[in-house]
């Protein structure tokens, strides 16, 4: 009852604190640089940086210039801004000037990635998109919203500001989540997996590709573009030239006869999508290899997840390496210990290295064989691991490459 309280106590005091007192004076300093800009915003668990990197993608091919503010980088053309160290929604400070910039370099939509966080801090103050879309809401963030439908209603806060809302039908907030609109006064629309697609649209996805999970972010991108007046001939070449995310999903370019990739996935619905894409990658194969995962989880974040993420983890790879993930103050091996509590007889599958330069040793000096498949997953493209009070230098590709050059 008292986390309750206090939880709903939070957002009259960020309506003060970061509302009132950051972005009201942010607005007045940059001169209401919102209302000069369509405002295209993404929420949603996982995939939100991906969609929202294709959307500016396909803006800018369609001749509407965009701007993008996400987890990797704010863009502004052609220049890439570094948002801060562990941050995918700005303060309303940081915010503002973003959008200020954009208006100054004449771009007429800007892209917003927008977490549950952000909006319940009022870090989205003044902000009402054009239209707004949602990718999935699977467990995550339980610590900081209490339960699922209380970070259901999170998300329903961002959505209910914008005329028009594209919702997932293959997720289970879908019902959930359209019941909490007035369908006289928004447009609500859908879009799922089996929805039937122009043929270039389908050739376009399928050919860019291969995961199920971003074939629903690249049709939700479809959705929102095409509600914007983009062509499908348009979004069918603008999806063929779209270039992978840093840290999702992303392959490291090596010499070596096995591959290694980088991924973000840090919930468990994450996990499960992308080593499920790894291991379908490697039973497409005819030759032999194991698939090695190599994660933890986060300190002071959702312990709940953590269980269900080593379930996820040994229900698709062959050796699973646990090892730290902005364990910030929390003990390493408690963190360890609470993500092998639900694996059953899978313990002979796991390795636990605390030190995560360590464990990227082991892996690439002692475990991996010809044909094998490394999927490095939690970090992404984060350039820094939080542990104790400090914010290290950290890069999963690059310290990869340095032990891989040395190996």
């Amino acid at each position: 009852m008292m986390k309750k309280i206090i939880y709903y106590l939070k957002r009259p005091y960020h309506f003060i604190k970061t509302g009132l007192a950051q972005g009201l004076p942010a607005q007045i300093i940059n001169q209401f640089p919102a209302k000069k800009i369509k405002i295209v915003m993404i929420t949603g668990t996982d995939g939100k940086t991906t969609t929202s990197t294709l959307i500016y993608h396909i803006l800018n091919q369609a001749g509407h210039k965009a701007g993008l503010i996400s987890t990797v980088a704010a863009k502004i053309g052609d220049e890439n801004i570094a948002t801060g160290l562990h941050v995918t929604t700005p303060n309303p400070s940081q915010m503002y000037r973003f959008l200020k910039q954009m208006v100054k370099a004449n771009c007429e939509y800007v892209v917003i990635e927008m977490t549950s966080h952000g909006v319940y801090q009022f870090r989205n103050w003044g902000l009402k998109p054009t239209i707004a879309g949602l990718t999935n809401i699977t467990h995550e963030h339980l610590d900081y919203h209490l339960d699922y439908n209380t970070y259901l209603a999170a998300k329903a806060l961002l959505l209910k500001k914008s005329p028009i809302v594209v919702l997932n039908e293959d997720d289970q907030s879908f019902y959930r989540m359209k019941q909490k609109f007035d369908l006289k006064q928004q447009k609500v629309i859908s879009y799922g997996l089996t929805e039937m697609l122009p043929r270039n649209l389908k050739i376009a996805i399928k050919q860019k590709f291969s995961e199920t999970y971003n074939h629903a972010n690249a049709r939700l991108a479809i959705k929102i573009v095409q509600e914007l007046g983009v062509e499908n001939k348009v979004i069918a070449s603008a999806i063929k030239t779209f270039k992978e995310v840093p840290g999702r999903m992303e392959e490291l370019k090596i010499k070596r006869p096995f591959r290694v990739f980088v991924d973000f996935a840090h919930t468990p619905n994450a996990l499960d999508e992308a080593l499920g894409s790894l291991r379908q990658l490697l039973n497409q194969r005819k030759k032999s290899g194991r698939l090695i995962a190599l994660f933890g989880s986060a300190g002071h974040r959702d312990r709940s997840k953590r269980p269900m993420m080593g379930k996820m983890a040994v229900k698709h790879a062959d050796i699973v390496v646990i090892t730290a993930d902005d364990p910030r103050t929390e003990n390493i091996w408690t963190i360890i210990q609470e993500i092998k509590s639900d694996i059953g007889d899978n313990q002979r599958k796991i390795i636990s290295i605390a030190n995560r330069r360590q464990a990227l040793k082991f892996v690439f000096n002692e475990l991996v064989r010809p044909g094998d498949i490394v999927g490095l997953m939690g970090k992404g493209a984060e350039q820094s691991l939080a542990i104790g009070h400090r914010e290290i230098p950290w890069s999963d590709k690059e310290e990869a490459l340095k032990i891989l050059q040395k190996a």
